[in-house]
């Protein structure tokens, strides 16, 4: 089939329609292997810090900001009118101060220690310099609309005192705002720079590896073989390859552009419109930041805030995820059926059985992964082994490769996995990381010699490459967002919000959540997913938990409507990015996939209400019900169900208007939380459908 290779010229010319990290420069020659090279020592670091954890955190969260800086003012010109071709002489200027003065609290690091709370003039001075290149750094690379919101919260911090006393603050001065933002750990180094300094970045170039060695190709061939030749199997592809891909990438955007190229012209081309097709891609992609076992940044920055394993937020997770996943299955499948369309013929279909015989390799590190979390194993540790594995992998495929001898090439991938399996159980606790290092050292020095090892090698580099630029949009994300949290801490104004949603709550939960809600959908708007969490996860997640919601559900409830957010109109930015592949309207492509993604408005009500659909005990009980959660987990499913028919007309023929409204109105009951309606959403349901089967078999279907 030629699609993979029509996916990826409608890759090229989509990249430039739209970016969700702002205007990149088009470099060639020397400026573009400067560039390369920043981007490689920035994995290199960032792999020895997780391999030998060298410097104190503070000085790790430093370097890695200045990284950031660094490749974002060479990437990124300073606006739109800029040259793209070359890096402007003031930017490279910039970009090296920027890095230079990340070693600030590595070099003095023992006189800020011993001077904490007395900061000097060079101290502030260095602060003021660092936090404004922060905030011109994030200009570039996210928009304008998140250094705007805090910028907000900088002004406050700075000229609070001389607000209505309801919201003002007893006043601070220069050195304590500067103290709070750069010189400790709870401003723009704080615990969101610290995920992102060791798990995110791990995460991002695990992702960047396997996305090289082939595993978008692998999943989309997986699910065209299993669903391709289906009712609506076109749409149920991307909904399943994007699921799948989430499971690696955790970023729903960067989804979108990766997996949207093939999937959204092959949904076209079977007869779905260009604004669902658009939609369906946007959904489908943004569920892999709620999607285990590598969720998005948000995960790793939530488990690190409450102080529970990373585990605990994947197991919450995961019944939300697949009914998010189930409902846009379920609407594409509708959908299909309504307006008659039919999947791929089968010869088009690959044989996904021979594509995993052909890639398993690229599974396994997956599987690894997956395995050392639930074992209860640090996302630190599991990504840096899996991330080695993968990087084992690959090198080990191109090796083989050239063995001529199938037997050589069994007995080759046996040694290597039992020596590796019995190495992490017996060895690693003693001998640490190095030999699995030097491991890796020796397969790149075969494959300098071996044949096709060069171009083995190659993937590798760009993976690193890629990886670190990938890094750059979360990275600055979770810097610049600690002057919000730093302000917040510094001034407790957040508590003033929380009493606001106190009062509320202790008339109505219901609106306290809705207001969290809508807070969450307008903050997320304009800002991506990791601020707007740590905004609201901030301000609103405390007063809920004081309501009586465990605080991880709390955490949840914003965590899912900041992705939601982003498929929400007027600023869908997953909508954007589907848009310019769809070629269709993004704001009808926003509405059309708020439509399909409705169970992500509805679940973390229902998680509100009965915790043991997020695998959480109820209170009084310290234990889950495994029971409760099956039982509310069919509940979702069957009020998905309904929701589904009402929202698109159809379930085993075209629904009339009555049926509709009964679905819609079953639908309802069943989310509700109140004893009886359980009852007679049941009820509802049954009568429904038998009424539709007896009124869709008196006459007979179209085909």
């Amino acid at each position: 089939m030629a699609a993979p290779e029509a996916a990826s010229d409608i890759h090229a010319a989509s990249d430039a329609a739209f970016d969700e990290t702002g205007i990149k420069r088009e470099l060639t020659g020397l400026p573009a292997k400067l560039v390369a090279a920043a981007a490689l020592a920035f994995s290199a670091y960032q792999l020895y810090i997780a391999a030998f954890s060298p410097l104190s955190s503070l000085v790790t969260r430093s370097l890695h900001v200045g990284f950031l800086m660094l490749l974002a003012f060479l990437i990124y010109p300073v606006g739109q009118k800029a040259a793209r071709d070359r890096i402007a002489w003031y930017d490279a200027a910039i970009a090296v101060l920027a890095f230079v003065l990340a070693f600030y609290h590595w070099v003095f690091e023992a006189d800020l220690i011993q001077r904490s709370g007395d900061a000097t003039v060079a101290d502030l001075v260095v602060g003021a310099v660092v936090i404004v290149l922060l905030f011109d750094a994030a200009r570039r690379v996210l928009g304008i609309a998140l250094p705007i919101v805090c910028a907000t919260f900088l002004a406050y911090g700075v000229l609070g005192q001389y607000l209505p006393s309801a919201i003002a603050h007893r006043g601070y001065g220069f050195d304590q705002i500067i103290g709070q933002l750069y010189l400790g750990s709870e401003g723009i180094y704080g615990i969101p720079t610290l995920v992102s300094a060791t798990y995110i970045f791990l995460f991002i170039l695990f992702g960047s590896f396997l996305e090289h060695a082939g595993m978008i190709g692998l999943f989309n061939q997986i699910a065209m073989g299993f669903v391709g030749h289906t009712r609506g199997g076109a749409a149920k592809v991307a909904v399943i390859s994007s699921g799948l891909m989430g499971m690696i990438s955790g970023s729903g955007i960067a989804n979108v552009m990766t997996i949207g190229p093939f999937t959204i012209p092959l949904m076209k081309r079977f007869g779905y419109s260009s604004v669902f097709a658009g939609a369906v891609e946007a959904t489908a992609s943004m569920g892999g930041q709620i999607m285990p076992p590598v969720m998005g940044a948000v995960a790793f920055i939530m488990a690190e805030t409450l102080g529970v394993p990373y585990i605990t937020i994947v197991k919450a997770a995961i019944i939300p995820a697949l009914l998010y996943y189930a409902t846009a299955f379920w609407m594409v499948h509708l959908e299909a059926g309504r307006a008659r369309l039919f999947g791929l013929p089968k010869s088009e279909c690959p044989n996904p059985w021979r594509a995993i015989a052909a890639k398993w390799h690229l599974l396994l590190p997956l599987v690894v992964l997956v395995a050392l979390l639930f074992d209860g194993w640090t996302p630190m540790f599991a990504g840096l082994v899996g991330l080695a594995l993968t990087a084992i992998l690959i090198l080990g495929a191109g090796i083989v490769a050239g063995f001529g001898s199938t037997h050589f090439r069994v007995v080759f991938w046996v040694v290597l996995g039992v020596g590796l399996a019995v190495y992490l159980k017996q060895g690693f606790d003693q001998y640490g990381i190095g030999p699995i290092l030097a491991l890796i050292g020796a397969f790149v020095a075969w494959s300098l010699v071996a044949h096709g090892g060069r171009a083995t090698l190659a993937t590798m580099h760009r993976s690193l490459i890629e990886g670190a630029r990938q890094a750059v949009g979360v990275g600055l994300a979770c810097a610049i967002v600690g002057v919000i949290t730093g302000v917040l801490t510094l001034t407790g104004a957040a508590s003033n919000f929380a009493g606001f949603v106190l009062e509320i709550g202790e008339k109505s939960l219901f609106l306290s959540l809705v207001l969290t809600m809508i807070v969450s959908l307008v903050l997320g708007m304009g800002i991506p997913t990791i601020p707007t969490y740590i905004i609201c996860s901030s301000i609103a997640a405390p007063a809920l938990a004081k309501l009586g919601v465990p605080l991880i559900i709390s955490h949840m409830f914003v965590f899912y409507f900041g992705i939601i957010a982003d498929l929400t109109p007027p600023v869908a930015l997953a909508a954007f990015a589907a848009a310019s592949i769809a070629r269709a309207s993004p704001m009808r492509i926003g509405w059309k996939a708020t439509h399909i993604a409705i169970a992500g408005f509805v679940i973390p009500f229902m998680a509100v209400y009965d915790p043991a659909l997020m695998l959480q005990p109820r209170p009084p009980s310290t234990t889950v019900d495994i029971a409760a959660a099956i039982y509310v987990a069919f509940k979702a499913v069957v009020a998905i169900g309904l929701w589904g028919g009402a929202a698109v007309g159809y379930l085993r023929g075209p629904l009339n208007w009555a049926e509709r409204i009964v679905a819609l109105v079953a639908a309802a009951l069943l989310v509700a939380a109140i004893p009886w309606t359980d009852q007679v959403g049941f009820a509802l349901c049954a009568a429904l459908v038998v009424w539709h089967l007896v009124r869709t078999s008196a006459r007979p279907r179209k085909a």
